[in-house]
C-alpha cells in the first residue's frame, strides 16, 4: 500500500487527469493497472485506449510499443496532432444583414442566460446522476448495438441514400483499415445538435460525397449520445460538430492526419479529404510495397518449405522401398536354406531306417 501511495504522490496533475480519464473511458478500477497500461504506452491516451479496447475483444494491438518514458515532470499532453495534421474549422455562420444582426444582438443575453443555467444546471444535475453512456460502457460494452442503432436512427432522419457505414466497432475499423492499408473516415454526429443534421442531410448524403468514401475509404460513424461513439469522443476529443477525422498507418500505427470540425459543404469535404489522402498515398504505398515484399518472402520461403518436404518424402519413401527389397530377399534366402535343410533332413532319415532296416535282415 505505501508503495502504491508513493507512485500516486510521483504523479503530476496533467497526468493525474489522464489516469482518471483512461479509467473512466475503459471502466478499469484498478488504478495501479491503469498506470501500467498508460506507463506501456508512454502515457499517450489515445494508443491505450485503443489497444485496452482491443485486448478486451480480442483483437490484436493497433498500435505499436511507444518509445521510452520520459521523465514524469516533464510528460507532454497527449498529442493526437502531430506536426503533419491537417486541421479544418468550419467557424458557425454569422448574421447577415441588419436585421439578423439586430436579432442576433437582441437574443444575445437571453441565450447567455440560457446557455449559463442549462450548463449549470447540467453540472448539478451530473453530479447526482452520472452520465448514462459512462455507466454503459464501463460496466456493459455492446458497440455493435451502438452502431447499428446509430445507423438506423440516421436512416430514418436522413434517408437510404447515404454512405456505406462499417458496421463494426470502431476498434474493429481500426483493424481492419490496418489490414488493409486504406483510409478510415469517422464521422462523429453531435448529440440534439443543428449542424450535425444539417452537414448529415446536405453534404454527408450528397452523391459525389457517397461515391467518394465508397471509392477511397472506410467509413465509420456514430453518435456521441450512444456509449460508443461518446467513447470515441473521449479519444478523439472534437473541439464541436458535426466532426470528422481521416485515420490512415503512419510509422507503424494508426494515426489521425485529418480533422474536420463544423458544416463544410460537400465538394470542399472532398477537396480537403482528397488533398490529406494524396499527401499521405506515398506512405501507404511504401507500406503496401513492403508488405508485398514480405508476403512474397514468406511465399517463397513457403514453397521451398513445401518442396523440400516433399523431397524429403520421396527420399524417405525410396529408402523404404529399398528396405522391403531387402526384407524380401532375405526371406526368400531364408526360406531357400530352409528347404535345403529340410531335403538333408529327409535324406539322413531315409539312411538312418535303411541302416535300421538292414540290421534286422538275418545273416
Amino acid at each position: 500500500m505505501a508503495d502504491h501511495r508513493d507512485s500516486q504522490v510521483e504523479l503530476t496533475s496533467a497526468q493525474t487527469e489522464k489516469l482518471l480519464q483512461f479509467q473512466d473511458l475503459t471502466g478499469i478500477n484498478d488504478l495501479e493497472k491503469c498506470r501500467q497500461v498508460l506507463d506501456r504506452h508512454g502515457w499517450n491516451m489515445e494508443a491505450a485506449v485503443h489497444d485496452t479496447f482491443n485486448e478486451n475483444e480480442g483483437q490484436p494491438p493497433v498500435f505499436e510499443q511507444p518509445v521510452a518514458r520520459a521523465a514524469p515532470p516533464r510528460m507532454p499532453m497527449m498529442n493526437i496532432s502531430p506536426t503533419y495534421q491537417r486541421v479544418y474549422t468550419v467557424a458557425r455562420r454569422r448574421p447577415q444583414g441588419w436585421m439578423a444582426w439586430g436579432y442576433f444582438l437582441l437574443m444575445l443575453p437571453f441565450r447567455f442566460t440560457y446557455t449559463t443555467i442549462r450548463d449549470i444546471f447540467m453540472w448539478a444535475y451530473r453530479l447526482i446522476i452520472p452520465d448514462p453512456r459512462r455507466i454503459s460502457f464501463s460496466v456493459v460494452r455492446d458497440p455493435l448495438a451502438d452502431v447499428e442503432s446509430f445507423i438506423a436512427k440516421f436512416q430514418s432522419l436522413y434517408g437510404e441514400n447515404h454512405p456505406v457505414f462499417y458496421r463494426g466497432s470502431y476498434s474493429q475499423a481500426l483493424n481492419d483499415a490496418k489490414k488493409e492499408i486504406r483510409f478510415l473516415v469517422v464521422f462523429l454526429h453531435g448529440e440534439n445538435d443543428d449542424q450535425s443534421a444539417e452537414f448529415s442531410r446536405t453534404s454527408l448524403c450528397a452523391p459525389e460525397v457517397i461515391d467518394f468514401l465508397g471509392a477511397r475509404s472506410l467509413f465509420w460513424a456514430c453518435s456521441v449520445e450512444f456509449p460508443e461513439g461518446f467513447r470515441v469522443s473521449q479519444a478523439l476529443r472534437p473541439r464541436s460538430y458535426p466532426f470528422v477525422s481521416l485515420i490512415c498507418l503512419r510509422e507503424h500505427k494508426m494515426t489521425v492526419v485529418a480533422r474536420l470540425e463544423g458544416v463544410v459543404p460537400a465538394d470542399e469535404l472532398i477537396a480537403r479529404l482528397m488533398h490529406v489522402m494524396e499527401e499521405n498515398e506515398p506512405a501507404l504505398a511504401q507500406v503496401r510495397a513492403d508488405r508485398e515484399e514480405r508476403n512474397f518472402t514468406q511465399t517463397l520461403r513457403a514453397q521451398q518449405d513445401v518442396a523440400y518436404l516433399e523431397s524429403l518424402r520421396a527420399d524417405q519413401e525410396k529408402e523404404r522401398k529399398k528396405q522391403e527389397e531387402r526384407e524380401r530377399k532375405e526371406r526368400e534366402e531364408q526360406e531357400a536354406r530352409e528347404k535345403e535343410e529340410a531335403v538333408q533332413r529327409r535324406k539322413e532319415e531315409l539312411a538312418r531306417l535303411r541302416i535300421e532296416k538292414a540290421s534286422t535282415i538275418p545273416d
